[in-house]
C-alpha cells in the first residue's frame, strides 16, 4: 500500500468512526495516525555571498530538475545591457519579465521544509530556480515525486559567475546599481578573481 494510500485509510476510518457517533475515537486515530503537525514560519534572506556559497557548492545545478542555472549578476547585467531581449519588472510581474528569471534564476531551498520542521542551517541549504521552489513550497520530495539530483562541478559550470567578474572588470561602467555591486563584491570575493576568464 503506498504512503498515500494508507493515509487516505485513515481519513475512511476517522469517517468510519464519526459516521458510529464515536467521536472520540476519531479523534485518536487522527492523532497517532496522521497528527496535525503545525506550519512554522520560515521565511529567510541571504546575503548575496552566503547564497553564492551554496550556488558554487552546488555547481549551479537545479537540484530538484538537473538543469544548470545561472548567476543572478549575469542575468541582471543581461537586463540591463538588453532590456528588449531580457525585460525585467521591478516587483517580479510575470508579463513584463522573462521567464529566464523563473526558469534559471538560482535560489536557495530548504530541502526538508522549515514548516516541517527542517534545519535553517547549510547542510538543509539546497540550490534550486525560482520556479521549482516556488512549486515545491513546503512540501517534502517524496510529497511531490521529485528526486535530488547531485551536485555540479563549479570548475565545469559556474553559472557564469567568471564571465560576469571579467566582463565588469572589463566594462566598470555596466555595474549601474547597488544590486549588480552586492553580487560583483560577493563573487569576487569567494572566486578571487583578478586574471582574464579562461573558462566558459
Amino acid at each position: 500500500m503506498s504512503d498515500s494510500t494508507s493515509k487516505a485509510a485513515v481519513i475512511a476510518n476517522v469517517c468510519a468512526a464519526l459516521s458510529a457517533d464515536e467521536s472520540d475515537r476519531a479523534k485518536t486515530i487522527a492523532r497517532s495516525e496522521y497528527p496535525f503537525d503545525p506550519a512554522q514560519h520560515g521565511g529567510r534572506r541571504y546575503t548575496p555571498f552566503q547564497s553564492l556559497e551554496i550556488f558554487l557548492r552546488d555547481g549551479f545545478i537545479d537540484r530538484y530538475s538537473g538543469i544548470r542555472l545561472v548567476f543572478p549578476g549575469t542575468l541582471r547585467l543581461l537586463s540591463h545591457l538588453l532590456p528588449a531581449e531580457f525585460p525585467t519588472h521591478p516587483n517580479w510581474k510575470m508579463a513584463e519579465s522573462h521567464f529566464v528569471y523563473w526558469e534559471l534564476f538560482p535560489t536557495i531551498d530548504h530541502l526538508e521544509p522549515v514548516a516541517r520542521g527542517g534545519r535553517d542551517s547549510a547542510d538543509n541549504w539546497v540550490c534550486t530556480s525560482m520556479l521549482r521552489n516556488s512549486a515545491k513550497s513546503n512540501w517534502t520530495l517524496a510529497e511531490l515525486g521529485w528526486q535530488l539530483f547531485p551536485r555540479g562541478d563549479p570548475a565545469e559550470w559556474d553559472g557564469l559567475t567568471t564571465w560576469f567578474i571579467d566582463a565588469t572588470r572589463r566594462h566598470p561602467e555596466w555595474i549601474t546599481s547597488a544590486y549588480l555591486h552586492r553580487w560583483r563584491s560577493a563573487a569576487v570575493r569567494l572566486l578571487g578573481r583578478t586574471e582574464p576568464s579562461r573558462r566558459q
